[in-house]
């Protein structure tokens, strides 16, 4: 399958990831196409990694863990036993809103939530998905909280 094909879906690993990654999931399915689930750990992250003592080297590979814990829970409470066939993630190093924005050039929708660990002034987005409705270079859904509660 063409990589231009995919729908890719960027979470957070808040309680709030499950909604796109639900809806993610039934247009996947609609369309055949494959489904990525993309989180990201951010440059926070690394700060907080770059000014722990020397020594701890493997503090690139626990946040990496602790990234991919977050996303097979959402995903685990977003489908349960029913995953779509051609689900995969990736947990990438970065800023999320420029991750995201670059995955997009080979997707064909990129879905990303409304809102996650941020929130800032009642801001109708976020700054992840303000950047991603923005600059992606494929069509981009922003999911909001409440859309995809059944």
């Amino acid at each position: 399958m063409n990589a231009k094909e995919r729908i890719v879906v960027g979470i957070d690993g808040s309680e709030y990831s499950p909604t796109p990654l639900r809806l993610a999931g039934r247009l996947a399915a609609a369309l055949g196409a494959p489904l990525e689930v993309i989180t990201c750990v951010g440059f926070s992250d690394f700060y907080l990694a770059a000014h722990l003592p020397p020594g701890n080297p493997e503090m690139t590979t626990r946040l990496e863990e602790v990234a991919t814990r977050l996303v097979e829970q959402a995903i685990e409470t977003a489908f349960g036993q029913d995953r779509p066939p051609e689900l995969s993630t990736t947990v990438k190093f970065g800023s999320p809103a420029k991750v995201l924005v670059e995955e997009s050039k080979d997707a064909q929708l990129l879905i990303v939530g409304r809102r996650g660990h941020g929130g800032f002034l009642n801001q109708v987005m976020g700054s992840v998905s303000s950047a991603c409705a923005s600059h992606a270079f494929c069509p981009v859904l922003v999911v909001g909280q409440e859309s995809g509660d059944e």
